[in-house]
């Protein structure tokens, strides 16, 4: 049911997207300038973020493939695919991948293998993921991958998984949106023949 539901929302996205986004800018109370400048940079935000999570997804099947191929298990071409496109699902997904292939390790090779297995597992979807996830996402997102992994840590611990997923694209979009209005406002001011704004702090008493 729930791969129906997306399936059919993925359609739908696909074939009116730019009719949903217009709506979406009419009905967001502000000057059309500037609900242009939100929408296209928290579009382009999750664009950069299912990047990340592909260029994750491939460095996942690559190390268990490679794991798989060195430890002579079959259908090696499969466990790519399958830790490939389960990494898309948030943790549940590539752990459900990883129980898959120690499977296929212990039943094809027995306990010692499946046991290696496991630790190739263990290390590519915990200690090396953990490494290279900041990097993809901050290259992705265009924010530096500390700020990355401070917010994926605080938006799982405030949201869940919903957090998990959201909030390094949706803090991508603010810092960019916040760039983006800032500059135009700039621009408007010099086209208008006004200085630029200075900041100006208050006066300190004794």
């Amino acid at each position: 049911m729930f791969l129906t539901f997306t399936a059919l929302s993925l359609f739908f996205l696909l074939k009116d997207g730019p009719v949903i986004r217009a709506w979406t800018e009419r009905h967001m109370g502000l000057p059309p300038s500037v609900t242009r400048i939100i929408t296209g940079r928290t579009l382009g935000a999750l664009r950069g973020y299912f990047v990340g999570v592909t260029a994750i997804a491939a460095f996942n099947a690559i190390v268990i493939g490679l794991g798989a191929l060195v430890l002579d298990l079959p259908q090696v071409g499969s466990i790519m695919l399958v830790n490939f496109f389960a990494a898309y699902i948030p943790y549940l997904g590539a752990w459900s991948a990883g129980a898959y292939t120690v499977l296929i390790a212990l039943g094809s090779k027995g306990p010692d293998v499946a046991l290696v297995m496991g630790v190739i597992v263990l290390l590519a979807n915990g200690a090396l993921q953990q490494m290279i996830q900041p990097i993809a996402f901050g290259a992705t997102l265009g924010i530096h991958p500390l700020a990355v992994l401070i917010v994926t840590i605080a938006g799982g611990a405030l949201f869940g998984t919903i957090g998990l997923i959201l909030a390094a694209p949706l803090t991508s979009a603010a810092v960019h949106i916040s760039s983006d209005l800032s500059r135009a406002r700039a621009v408007q001011a010099r086209g208008a023949g006004e200085p630029p704004p200075v900041p100006t702090t208050e006066p300190t008493h004794a």
